[in-house]
Order: C-alpha cells, then structure tokens, then sequence
C-alpha cells in the first residue's frame, strides 16, 4: 500500500478512530522511545507522555482539527473530574517529550514497516531515491535566528525555510530516513547523514545535482551491496578500462585533493558503470556503482532511473496530503 492510500484511509475515518491506529504503530515502540531517552511520566496526569506521543502524530494527521479538539476526541486522554485537557498542559507535554523521542519512534517504525512490506525488488536489490526538498517554517523570531531564507534578484524571502533531505523506498513511498537543517544547507552535505542507516542490499537512485565521488564513494564502502545510480554529470572526465559491450564500459574516475582531503579514505581513483542508451533522440548516459556486467544486466539499467520521480510523487503527498496544500508546516 502506497502513502497516499493510507492517509486516504486515515483521514476517511472520524478521528475518534485514531486509536485503530495502534494496529500498526505498536506501543512497545512508543515506550521504548521514552525509555530510551529518559522521559516518563512519575505521576499519572491526565495526558502521560505516551499518549502525548500519539497527539503529536494527531497533529500531523489531523490538521483540520484545532490541537484541543482533537486531543479531547482523541480518546487518549485519562478519564478524571474534568472531561478535558487545558491548552497549558498540553504546551508543557509537549516540551516535555520534545523531538528526540518522536525522531527514535520514526525511526523503529520505519524499519518495522520496511521489513514487513513486501516490496518490489530489481537484481535483489531493494529500490530507494535520495532528493531534497524545501518546507516554509512559521516566521517567527526563534525560527529567523536558526534557519535561513532563500533569496533571488528580488530579494530574500519573507520566510524562514527548512531544507530536507530524504531517502524513499519507491515502490511504496515509505521514508527510510531523513535529514533536516537550514535552507542554506548544501543537499550532498545533508545526504552524508543518511549513508549510515542505509539499508543493505539497496539501489539508491540521485540525480546529478548529488555527484560527489566522496559522497558516492563513502556510500558505497559503507555496508554490504549499497549501490547507486545517477545520471553522468556534463563534462565529468574518464578513463575507459574495459568494455562490455558497445554502449556499455567500465571507466575510471579520478579523485581532487580537496575531495581527498574532505573525505580521507577516498583514493585516488575510483571505478564505476557507464551505460548508454538513446532515449528519444538523445543519449542517456547512466553511472553506477553496479560494475558487474553478470548480475546487473545494463538493458535494464537505464530505465531503472525513471523510477527516481516516484521520490517526487511521495513529496506531492507530504505536501497536498498531510499538509492538507497548506505552505507552512
């Protein structure tokens, strides 16, 4: 089941249902989580730090809802005298239980789902994309002290941004991580923090806007059978080593001082796959860290770049989905 179809689901049922959810997001997760970082609840309130868990993923789902609404619907709210919660309770949990735990959460879950989902598979290779994208942040005075502004000949934006960096399993559009920093933040710096919770046995498909041999090389060397693929970016130079076939050679990338002295275990050079194949009219020409001609068959190759958009599909859900086409997070 793709994203889009279960917030389709999700946000067809009456939010007094949320619970139903439970189904998929096990609580001993969500302990876990506050075990982890040391947050628990020492007195029963009416709102304890588990439940403030699933109100902040209300939150996320149910932005129609003004806060106090949906936690009184909820149903997550231990039965006392007074059948609500007050809006200063609710500010001093959620202070309380801050980002960390939510991001372990994310976490667990997103291995759980990734593990069980029973996803389309190329060569035995799980399909993944790494892109970017920008998110408009709340413009306020703590928010333009920490994140920047992107500008243009006109001028700077009114706004503060957040870049993000991600990395989606294609087939389902399910996250396997993300990174997030400021919006001036370069996309090939933010994809450095994704290598290590990288899957094994993975294709990662960028675009060329992600070419750096540090980066690709460190993506590759770490782990077992990470791979990726990208299109060649104009005027790389190379060196032919051998040829599979006609449209299909082995080549030869060398390394800069600079690229050597940021990433220290990059050599000098390095071997990847380029493919070619005309495509409308056009050469297309696709590099990869698949250099075994056997396993990886290259009539195949080419046209695995085009499963790189489903990345942009699952961004269009974020926004028109769960942002409800709302600009500001």
């Amino acid at each position: 089941m793709q994203l889009s179809t279960a917030l389709s689901l999700v946000n067809s049922n009456n939010v007094t249902e949320f619970q139903n959810l439970a189904e998929i997001l096990s609580p001993e997760i969500i302990n876990a989580g506050l075990k982890e970082h040391g947050i628990s609840t020492i007195r029963k309130r009416k709102l304890p730090m588990e439940n403030m868990v699933w109100a902040v993923i209300g939150m996320a789902l149910f932005r129609k809802f003004p806060m106090r609404q949906m936690l009184n619907q909820l149903d997550i709210i231990l039965p006392s005298g007074v059948p609500y919660v007050a809006s200063s309770a609710v500010t001093q949990a959620r202070k309380k239980l801050g980002s960390k735990v939510i991001e372990t959460v994310f976490q667990q879950t997103q291995q759980q789902w990734n593990r069980d989902a029973h996803h389309g598979q190329w060569c035995g290779l799980n399909l993944l994309g790494v892109d970017g994208v920008v998110w408009r942040v709340p413009d306020t005075d703590e928010n333009n002290k920490e994140f920047a502004k992107t500008g243009s000949q006109h001028g700077k934006a009114s706004y503060p941004q957040v870049r993000m960096v991600c990395q989606m399993e294609l087939t389902s559009h399910l996250l396997t991580n993300s990174v997030f920093d400021s919006v001036d933040v370069n996309e090939m710096n933010l994809a450095l923090g994704l290598i290590d919770k990288t899957p094994d046995n993975s294709l990662t498909l960028f675009d060329r806007g992600f070419y750096s041999l540090g980066l690709l090389h460190r993506w590759q060397s770490t782990g077992n059978a990470r791979h990726w693929l990208m299109p060649l970016k104009k005027n790389t130079q190379y060196e032919v080593i051998k040829s599979f076939g006609r449209q299909d050679k082995l080549i030869q990338l060398t390394t800069t001082p600079q690229s050597r002295k940021k990433f220290p275990t990059l050599p000098k050079t390095m071997q990847a796959r380029l493919i070619t194949k005309k495509v409308k009219g056009k050469d297309l020409q696709i590099l990869t860290s698949m250099t075994d001609p056997m396993r990886f068959p290259s009539a195949d190759i080419v046209d695995l770049y085009a499963h790189r958009w489903e990345i942009e599909l699952g961004f269009r859900e974020m926004k028109q989905s769960l942002l409800d086409n709302r600009f500001t997070l």
